[in-house]
């Protein structure tokens, strides 16, 4: 059985023989352990859970396990359908709705929401400051925000290891979108626009500090190595100086 903490029973990964799953759990398990304490908030209640850009339901359905109320928004019918499948094969109701943060107070409404998870969105929106004043309105009072971006600065490190020098050049101070990734941010920057749009950050987390960096043959291979990963991944989450390191910052915010 997988490592779970007591109190919620929340897996910080399911058994999986699969690599590509092993790797997966390396990358993600931070945000879990940041999203524990926040889904036990109501023991004995079920949260409202939206998710924007949930996709397929990677994190959706997992949520729905602990017995939440769980919704998810997202503008492709595709991923919508095996969300659906997803679901359904686990035995949990995940609501889908299909639209995108342009459109989510028609689809969900002011005030509806107990958790917002929004991984992975705000870099492709147009106006990020918009975007973050729309989950504002949908998050009820004393909600949380989930949040999860891609950070610039180690783009730049990705983009010189690779030997593209000039487009790590180029990444150093621009903010502005680029290729299907879209935009990435500082931890200043976001903070900032958390900051404007009526948030409290409680929590930053840097994600994938390591995990992108370790080659795929080890975790495939040596035993243990998954484990480990994930060990040190905590171990250096909420340490400042290694933010600049992380493929992404995690925050919740209030």
């Amino acid at each position: 059985m997988p490592a779970s903490d007591p109190a919620t029973d929340l897996p910080l990964e399911r058994p999986s023989e699969r690599p590509s799953e092993r790797r997966g759990a390396a990358r993600t398990a931070v945000v879990w352990e940041a999203l524990r304490p926040v889904l036990a908030a109501a023991p004995d209640s079920a949260l409202d859970v939206l998710d924007i850009g949930g996709g397929t339901g990677g994190f959706a359905v997992r949520v729905a396990e602990q017995g939440h109320r769980v919704s998810v928004v997202d503008p492709s019918p595709d991923a919508l359908a095996s969300l659906a499948r997803r679901a359904r094969e686990l035995g949990v109701e995940v609501a889908g709705e299909q639209g995108d943060l342009s459109s989510l107070l028609e689809v969900t409404g002011p005030d509806s929401a107990d958790v917002v998870l929004c991984h992975g969105v705000l870099e492709v929106v147009d106006d990020a400051a918009a975007a973050l004043a729309t989950i504002r309105t949908v998050l009820r009072p004393g909600g949380t925000l989930s949040l999860l971006l891609a950070q610039r600065h180690a783009a730049v490190v990705a983009r010189a290891m690779a030997g593209h020098f000039p487009q790590a050049l180029a990444l150093l101070d621009d903010s502005a979108p680029a290729g299907r990734a879209g935009r990435r941010f500082t931890h200043d920057e976001i903070t900032g626009l958390l900051d404007a749009a009526g948030f409290e950050v409680t929590a930053v987390h840097g994600v994938r500090v390591f995990a992108d960096l370790v080659p795929s043959s080890l975790l495939d291979l040596e035993p243990g190595a998954t484990a480990a990963l994930v060990e040190l991944e905590h171990a250096v989450s909420e340490r400042p100086e290694y933010l600049p390191l992380a493929t992404q910052l995690h925050l919740l915010a209030h």
